[in-house]
């Protein structure tokens, strides 16, 4: 008996050895059961967009036990100042949330980010059209897909334009005239943050100069009178209380009704208008705002609303597209988010919201006034950049304190742009 085991040892030794030999040519891997293979996923966004995310990767997780996902998430600032200096040390998340201009800032020869082409075993791209996945192209490379659509869009409280015995605007003028009901009650018709009220200007320029801001190559092409429009149009709007000026911009007068409208992101719907509705208020997505001579959507721009992206860094892509499949394609994943981030470009994904009932809501009825818009154009991610904003407020500020004349502000700001940006 003690023979027979010591024979059972020595085959069961030499079948090991076998199978070490096997591995080590390549051609078999022995993995133990039940090892996990870990991999991390980051994203922006509130409290509500955390919690049915987390539930999602709580779902994944279900069903592929031998992946264990790491979450890190913030508010956007946060996360895109630590996003940031993760891309730039090559410590990013496996799967991350990316901003539409990322692409051209970190990845402008389309290495910057995994290309989701060699994922065709576990993403589905099947489910989204050539137009929505060029968006996510760089140099040949497929480094992001885009998840839904988005646009600035004026939103009206209509309760309170409503007690004003005001109509929801159309036209430029239909805001000034609104002005003068509202201010001597201390209520601005809208509201609009600086990236917001600077892309709300270039509109009316646009359709006030009958010229695009960029030529088509991607360089400016307003000059320094262009420029004096966009400051005395924000000068006039913030003097006639029409906005607030966006120095002193408050996303809490949104609540107590001291704004009565705001210009902000499709994505940002339910962000801004989420209490106003849960308190009875009746809030609807108004026409793109326009003049006499310009088609509706003049001046306007589409981007994607957000992206995911696999970085460039992963050791584990097989796992990492498994992921981002079931982020944007899974049944799970789509009645959890909704259109919370728009409306989803995942055929799959429309299909799951679509048989809950899920296409309802403001934010539903934003996307649809992009949607039925067929002039609005394609916004170019420079058109985002923080500095070139910041730099166009500080010329306007100067202007209306009086430190700066309007000519020599808008001289000086075009050279400035000129100089940083083209």
């Amino acid at each position: 008996m003690k023979t027979s085991k010591k024979i059972l040892c020595v085959l069961c030794s030499a079948v090991l050895l076998a199978a070490t030999a096997c591995s080590t040519a390549g051609d078999t891997v022995i993995t133990p059961q039940n090892e996990q293979i870990e991999i991390s996923l980051s994203w922006w966004g509130n409290d509500g967009r955390n919690q049915y995310t987390i539930e999602a990767v709580e779902a994944f997780e279900e069903k592929y036990p031998d992946i264990k996902v790491d979450c890190s998430y913030s508010e956007w600032s946060g996360y895109e100042a630590r996003a940031r200096v993760q891309m730039i040390s090559d410590t990013e998340a496996d799967v991350m949330q990316i901003n539409y201009g990322w692409l051209s800032q970190y990845s402008p020869n389309g290495d910057g980010y995994y290309d989701i082409n060699d994922l065709y075993d576990e993403f589905a791209l099947e489910n989204f059209s050539e137009d929505v996945l060029r968006y996510g192209q760089m140099n040949g490379h497929q480094n992001a897909i885009p998840i839904a659509m988005n646009a600035e869009t004026v939103y009206i409280n209509k309760t309170i334009w409503d007690k004003y015995g005001l109509d929801v605007p159309k036209t430029w003028d239909d805001l000034f005239k609104a002005a003068e009901k509202m201010r001597k009650d201390g209520i601005y018709p809208l509201s609009a943050a600086s990236k917001s009220m600077w892309l709300y200007l270039i509109t009316y320029t646009e359709q006030a100069q009958k010229k695009p801001f960029l030529k088509e190559d991607g360089s400016l092409n307003f000059n320094a009178a262009d420029l004096r429009v966009m400051i005395e149009f924000y000068q006039r709007l913030v003097d006639e209380k029409v906005f607030p000026q966006v120095d002193f911009y408050e996303r809490v007068l949104l609540d107590n009704e001291t704004y009565a409208g705001a210009v902000a992101w499709i994505s940002d719907a339910t962000n801004y208008f989420g209490e106003a509705v849960e308190n009875g208020r009746e809030i609807v997505a108004a026409p793109y705002t326009t003049m006499a001579g310009a088609k509706e959507g003049d001046g306007w721009y589409a981007k994607p609303a957000t992206m995911y992206a696999v970085s460039k860094n992963t050791e584990h892509p097989h796992e990492a597209g498994l992921l981002l499949n079931f982020l944007m394609n899974s049944e799970e994943m789509a009645v959890l988010q909704g259109i919370e981030k728009g409306i989803p470009l995942s055929s799959s994904a429309k299909r799951a919201i679509e048989s809950e009932g899920l296409l309802t809501g403001i934010q539903y009825e934003a996307s649809q006034v992009m949607e039925n818009c067929g002039n609005i154009g394609e916004l170019d991610p420079i058109l985002e950049s923080s500095g070139m904003i910041e730099d166009f407020f500080s010329a306007a500020n100067d202007v209306m304190y009086e430190v700066t004349p309007i000519e020599e502000a808008s001289d000086a700001l075009l050279q400035k742009l000129r100089a940083d940006y083209f």
